[in-house]
């Protein structure tokens, strides 16, 4: 009897449009779709590949015509032809999208959607793309800041992610640009050193570029959610605490977690009154602000116009409150200036005029001598790998989770090459690295962006500030800039995760509390050491997959994933351990394969051995429900005294396996042992 295997069926599920954007966020077609390489991820993230095609083989069972169990080995034809792959439509937005555009260029997703470009959306993207910017100055101000640059760096490396974007990004609502964790990393591995910054951008670009190059980005997934989450948490906790001796007016505070909380607590007689006042304030209008955002009910079309007007006034307040806060707290600021008296920390002079067009320099003077490019890359030495990876795992994150939000799909290498050359390129305009930022991707969406039309705006407004409006920016306390940045970060603290893990699978708690912990004394040691515990915690569950077992005349066991070199010892000690107890009579094995889809060289050498050491007692091990690879595989190896039934059903009415000449007795019973192994 010829064993039997169903075609694996491939599915796809739609993302629900759940955001809250009043214009129709299926504006974009060519936005999300693949850009039809063959073999490329994007092809998979947008197309749903050739079902798994799995041919009877031609083995006969044991329970074959000639009733004596003998096997014939023949191996399993293979197919002629891959099947064609079967397209999945795109997941689509509410709302009609725009047709797919026909260019020579599919690296370029605008050329897929900008040639089909609505004047209807032309209004939304402008909105939107004001909104960000209102976002985006000050964030960028109080960035540079948290970084340990000069405040002009920040608005350095918020326009150019913009104009990449709009060329070469598949997400409608990402938003690049400087953001908290990024500020934090650069002030750890660039030294406080503009010049080591700007380098680390061009070198976390390349980087960048060659993983969406090489399709790379599966690295990502080996970093874990719980040591995400502990690396946010630690973060936001680390962020906000170096905020405080701005709010308080403290000067020469330790930047190291630790020195800094003790000299806080030993300083914090010295608060300047003016500061703590205006930065507690600014605090609380922001914090105010957001959540009459979040609680503010939409207004209906049908509603009176002062009722639409009010909410209009309502929500443009809301969605620019960074804005209207370093605005207030400024004119605060020059009020007592005019009065000749100033209480506050300013910000101070800031360049005025665009950066220079010019590559990164690969080498700085120092009083000491100039340090060449090999020594400014073992100076940042981990941070070369911890940079990019973070920034491309913060972008593709808050990608994918819009895109899901809002109905469309991304093509997570294309993303990684957006980011690459945004980073490339930022690097010539003095940029320091720059990523996704959520805060304003989120403003983006809920302003009712179409397309990354918006981004062009958002980055023009930024240039025009950096032209003519840095002289104005003088006079903002840093305390309001420490506030702007408190309240950007409060959020990415998840206290819920604690409990959610408890509740969930308490293992996954050991990497969220390494991780949590040691990014309190450097944030490289938290985020390295977490993703090492998230590895060895993977590769036990690999040496140690859990055995399911079956008592009875002939011992049944059944490995609960795919075999592979680190577990063929634990799954041979085992079957050896229960077949040959001295407690029982030895019996015959019969392992049940249906949960094994892979295995390798080390593991069919170890059942080689396993069939020998089981022939020496009498015994024999027999397999029930091979997948085709695995089948091909074995009967490659040409195993002495392999044999194998379609089904367990059938091993069982063929009373298992053979002893290599001798019948087995009957399997005349089961009952299953206490669990799994484990």
């Amino acid at each position: 009897m010829a064993p039997t295997a169903a075609p694996a069926a491939a599915a796809a599920a739609a993302g629900a449009a759940k955001g809250a954007a009043p214009a129709p966020a299926s504006a974009l077609a060519g936005l999300g779709r693949s850009s039809g390489r063959p073999g490329s991820s994007s092809a998979r993230s947008h197309e749903a590949g050739p079902a798994a095609q799995i041919r009877p083989g031609r083995s006969r069972s044991p329970c074959g015509r000639s009733g004596q169990g003998r096997h014939r080995r023949s191996v399993p034809p293979r197919p002629r032809g891959g099947a064609a792959p079967v397209p999945l439509s795109p997941v689509r937005s509410s709302g009609r999208a725009m047709p797919r555009s026909r260019c020579p260029f599919p690296a370029l997703p605008v050329l897929r959607w900008l040639p089909r470009y609505r004047r209807a959306w032309l209004p939304p993207d402008m909105l939107a793309g004001l909104a960000v910017a209102l976002t985006a100055v000050p964030q960028a101000l109080a960035y540079a800041e948290l970084a340990g640059l000069p405040l002009q760096y920040g608005l350095y490396s918020s326009f150019m992610g913009c104009f990449v974007y709009f060329f070469l990004g598949t997400a409608k609502d990402v938003t690049l640009g400087p953001t908290a964790i990024m500020s934090l990393l650069v002030s750890s591995y660039a030294f406080h050193e503009p010049v080591y910054a700007v380098l680390l951008a061009f070198l976390s670009g390349c980087i960048q570029l060659a993983m969406g190059l090489l399709q790379l980005g599966f690295l990502l997934d080996f970093i874990s959610c719980p040591v995400i989450k502990g690396f946010t948490s630690a973060a936001s906790i680390t962020i906000s605490f170096n905020q405080i001796k701005n709010i308080l007016g403290l000067q020469g505070i330790p930047r190291q977690f630790f020195l800094q909380v003790y000299e806080t607590l030993r300083r914090i007689g010295e608060t300047r009154a003016g500061d703590a006042v205006l930065g507690l304030t600014c605090l609380a209008a922001l914090t105010a602000l957001r959540a009459m955002k979040s609680h503010l009910p939409r207004a209906a079309p049908v509603e009176p116009l002062a009722t639409r007007i009010s909410y209009l006034i309502v929500w443009i307040s809301a969605t620019a409150r960074n804005a209207l806060v370093v605005l207030f707290a400024g004119l605060v600021a020059y009020s007592f200036q005019v009065m000749g008296s100033q209480p506050l920390t300013l910000t101070g002079s800031i360049p005025r005029g665009l950066p220079a067009f010019r590559p990164p320099c690969f080498s700085v003077a120092t009083p000491n001598g100039t340090v060449p490019f090999q020594g400014m890359v073992q100076d940042m030495g981990v941070g070369l790998a911890v940079v990019p990876l973070m920034g491309l795992l913060e972008s593709i994150a808050i990608a994918k989770a819009f895109a899901s939000q809002n109905g469309y799909r991304i093509d997570p290498n294309q993303e990684l090459l957006a980011l690459g050359v945004a980073n490339i390129l930022g690097s010539f305009v003095s940029s320091y690295p720059i990523t996704g930022s959520f805060g304003r991707t989120a403003v983006n969406a809920q302003s009712g962006v179409c397309t990354p039309v918006g981004g062009l705006l958002t980055g023009t407004l930024v240039l025009l500030s950096l032209a003519y409006l840095t002289s104005l920016f003088y006079y903002i306390p840093r305390a309001a800039l420490a506030a702007v940045i408190i309240s950007a970060v409060v959020p990415m603290f998840d206290a819920g995760i604690f409990r959610t893990l408890w509740r969930v699978k308490r293992l996954d708690l050991v990497p969220l509390c390494v991780t949590f912990l040691l990014c309190f004394w450097e944030v490289q040691y938290g985020i390295v050491a977490g993703v090492l515990v998230s590895g060895i915690l993977l590769l036990y569950s690999i040496a140690r997959p859990p055995i399911k077992v079956l008592e009875g005349n002939v011992l049944l066991m059944q490995p609960g994933s795919s075999l592979h070199f680190p577990a063929i010892e634990w799954l041979r000690d085992t079957v050896c351990s229960r077949a040959l107890t001295a407690a029982s009579p030895p019996r015959s094995v019969i392992l049940d394969c249906c949960h094994i889809s892979s295995i390798d060289y080390t593991v069919v050498v170890g059942l080689a051995e396993l069939l020998q050491e089981l022939h020496k007692h009498g015994l024999s091990l027999a397999f029930c429900g091979l997948k085709d690879p695995v089948l091909q595989v074995l009967l490659s190896a040409d195993l002495e005294g392999f044999q194998h039934f379609p089904s367990r059903e059938e091993a069982e009415r063929c009373g298992g396996a053979e002893p290599w000449g001798s019948r087995a007795e009957p399997f005349t019973s089961t009952t299953e042992s206490s669990g799994l192994i484990q």
